[in-house]
């Protein structure tokens, strides 16, 4: 399917003007970049780079989207001829899924014709926006919950496709399970999942349910226990699974409260080794509440797919730089509150003798860099190469491990601490 058309129409209307005045065809830099973080942030997570080469290889104009453009948009024939042949072929350097960032990180820089990387603004945009805001606040959730097991079950709270791309981040970010079958089909992310309510109140009293459950998982499952009464609920289960009963799920109430009292009631019953699994709209803040409660594992949904109040990661696509003539010259807003900085960026990164990172510092890659400076300290990694794939495939749980090796270089207290100052580390000023 082509994606020519997740697309706004500006950028075609910028395109048409462009190609008339004679700039469409300059070499140039978009720039990808947050200009901040959430307030309650200290750092971000980086997700959706990788699906970028399929997305815009599938950038292709074909006689369904001509006829469409030709019969809804002013756009003239001149510019659905270039659009009838428009293939990618520039280069595209970017930070890859799990990799932390911060204001002004260069999370994606896109070196192009003027006109090949202005019209892709909207699609690069809408591929990293959620992913990254869903990614950052996994990691957050991740980081409070003092190792326990996270299982992703927001598929219910988000479109199709977005379900199975928020279990995708949330993975990478550290979550162990998702509930969504296809994200596990298609990325190999474990699943988890029993029963609902609806199979409890359909039959005529719980024990009933429980027993349709135990006759076809025995005591390997978890059993649901919130329906009437919690406290008979976990009786009931008991005296249908058994002690052996490998985990109950609470889904409402006073989760603090009730899973306290639902150890004691597992434990007087001989269930002393069932675990207990906590959900109902939790976020980063429940979170790490409950982690220091005798639950084991947690569901999480609503919160975690809407970026747990930060629904994008609010990734603005600048230009940076345009061929003057005699090479590339740096460009920039100045309007207040939205200025950006001009210019090609990569970034690197410095870390004490701890391997604790201490400073993200921005170059230009086309330029010496710093004293010291080598390229394997660059953040930015080749995702396209003049217009063709320059990334490997990589499996989520490869991406999940890196992602759980970079947040350990960050302090302690700025993967845990709900209330940060300031994000930890920012971009500094371009460096030569």
């Amino acid at each position: 399917m082509s994606t020519a058309l997740n697309t706004d129409l500006y950028e075609l209307t910028m395109l048409e003007a462009a190609l008339r005045s004679g700039v469409a065809h300059r070499a140039s830099c978009f720039e990808v970049y947050a200009r901040t973080l959430p307030p309650s942030r200290s750092y971000g997570v980086v997700s959706g780079t990788l699906a970028l080469p399929a997305a815009i290889e599938s950038f292709k104009f074909k006689d369904a989207q001509l006829r469409f453009l030709e019969s809804n948009t002013p756009l003239t024939k001149d510019t659905l001829d270039y659009l009838a042949n428009f293939r990618f072929s520039g280069s595209i350097w970017g930070y890859r899924d799990g990799e932390v960032y911060f204001p002004n990180s260069p999370v994606l820089r896109v070196e192009a014709k003027f006109a090949e990387a202005l019209i892709l603004e909207t699609l690069i945009l809408s591929t990293l926006n959620f992913e990254t805001a869903v990614a950052s606040a996994a990691s957050r959730m991740v980081q409070v919950s003092r190792g326990k097991s996270l299982i992703e079950m927001g598929s219910r709270r988000t479109a199709v496709e977005s379900a199975v791309l928020a279990a995708r981040a949330a993975y990478i970010s550290g979550f162990d399970a998702t509930s969504n079958l296809e994200a596990g089909r298609r990325y190999g992310i474990p699943t988890q999942g029993t029963v609902g309510h609806a199979l409890i109140l359909a039959h005529d009293n719980e024990l009933e349910a429980f027993r349709a459950q135990q006759r076809v998982y025995g005591a390997e499952t978890t059993v649901l226990v919130d329906t009437y009464d919690i406290y008979q609920g976990i009786e009931n289960a008991v005296s249908i699974f058994g002690p052996g009963l490998r985990a109950i799920r609470i889904d409402s109430g006073d989760l603090k409260y009730e899973a306290e009292r639902a150890k004691q009631r597992l434990v007087s019953l001989g269930a002393k080794n069932t675990k207990i699994v906590l959900s109902g709209d939790l976020d980063e803040y429940a979170l790490s509440d409950l982690s220091g409660t005798c639950a084991d594992a947690f569901g999480v949904g609503t919160r975690l797919v809407s970026g747990s109040g930060y629904p994008s990661a609010n990734f603005v696509y600048k230009l940076v730089a345009i061929d003057g003539g005699s090479g590339y010259r740096a460009v920039a807003k100045t309007s207040p509150s939205k200025s950006s900085k001009g210019g090609v960026k990569d970034a690197i990164r410095r870390y004490d003798d701890n391997g604790i990172l201490r400073g993200e510092f921005i170059i230009d890659p086309h330029q010496r860099g710093p004293r010291g400076w080598s390229p394997a300290d660059q953040v930015q990694i080749p995702i396209i190469t003049e217009g063709k794939d320059a990334v490997r495939p990589t499996p989520v749980s490869r991406l999940r491990q890196r992602h759980l090796e970079l947040i350990n270089m960050l302090p302690e207290q700025v993967r845990t601490e709900l209330q940060p100052e300031g994000p930890y580390t920012t971009a500094v000023a371009l460096q030569n």
